[in-house]
């Protein structure tokens, strides 16, 4: 059956989109190569909890829109205030801090608020697309088609590409788990400035609220561009850098690694979607700034503009 709308990539930016077009009475119909949905929304089960490997927090800012999605999330649990204030760390392992807008988690991961986002679409999970051109994906009549994905996995679908000349940065997210926890209570999360292997580090237990001694610490682009093809190699200079920067006077019990080739655009378009005849792309490099409610806001105003055409 034909669908109205046919959005490729089951990520945040994806959903909002399908959610949007559903929501007007026209059809939709998500393909997502994945197992399950969420992108780059990842929570994956570790050593029997459930952790976040992709996005480490939201922020609401001044998307109305989104925000009113948060606040029905908040009512019914599946989101949380996590925190406004993290620290930055210099080499020396000295901590300032940074006061900001308040960042939101999610208690059962950010994968779970792509799963309600999923509630009541038609996702075909597992698909893996080849071939995508104005109304159609693989040679089959498609309706209008919706790119919601990184550029340089929609370039591999179109030709011309939708995005030429956006460039996109890799990040390897290293979990790394301690016996007990061994940095402040108040850390929550920190930025590290000027390391060669560090970017991020986020507290999980934290962040999740249930008080994990868990670590997740996302790499510089750097570190990441060299351990692309052995992830699992980026982990001890990753974890050494992160118990000097933390003053953490042991060896993790236990680590995983998870590769993400396109974790972020390195620029944006300001726009807030492309969009041509029968063929459009949304998502966080879309936006003014690269962040979940970017790619939320690009997916739904997509939806909402293709709804009414």
């Amino acid at each position: 059956m034909t669908v109205d709308v046919t959005v490729v990539g089951g990520g945040i930016s994806g959903l909002a989109c399908a959610r949007a077009v559903r929501d007007a009475g026209r059809s939709v119909r998500v393909l997502d190569r994945g197992r399950r949905v969420g992108g780059r929304l990842s929570s994956r089960t570790i050593e029997g909890r459930m952790v976040d490997l992709g996005a480490s927090y939201f922020v609401v800012g001044e998307a109305e829109r989104f925000g009113h999605v948060v606040a029905d999330w908040e009512e019914r649990e599946l989101a949380r205030p996590w925190t406004d204030t993290f620290v930055v760390v210099d080499a020396d392992g000295a901590q300032t801090p940074k006061p900001g807008p308040m960042r939101w988690a999610a208690p059962a991961g950010l994968r779970s608020l792509a799963r309600d986002l999923a509630e009541g679409v038609d996702v075909v999970s597992e698909r893996t697309v080849e071939r995508v051109e104005p109304y159609r994906v693989d040679g089959e009549d498609a309706g209008d088609v919706v790119l919601a994905m990184p550029g340089p996995q929609a370039r591999r679908l179109t030709d011309p590409p939708v995005d030429a000349g956006l460039a996109w940065e890799p990040v390897i997210a290293v979990v790394l788990r301690w016996d007990e926890r061994r940095w402040p209570a108040d850390l929550h999360g920190a930025f590290a400035d000027g390391d060669a292997d560090v970017s991020f580090v986020a507290d999980d237990g934290d962040r999740r609220g249930d008080g994990a001694p868990v670590l997740v610490v996302h790499s510089t682009a750097a570190r990441a561009r060299r351990h692309l093809d052995d992830p699992d190699a980026a982990i001890a200079p990753v974890a050494a850098a992160t118990r000097r920067l933390l003053g953490i006077g042991v060896d993790p019990s236990s680590a995983f690694a998870h590769r993400w080739t396109f974790a972020r655009p390195v620029t944006t378009r300001g726009e807030p979607f492309f969009r041509s005849p029968g063929l459009s792309a949304c998502g966080d490099a879309w936006g003014e700034s690269s962040a979940v409610r970017t790619a939320w806001s690009s997916g739904d105003a997509l939806g909402r503009a293709l709804a009414a055409s």
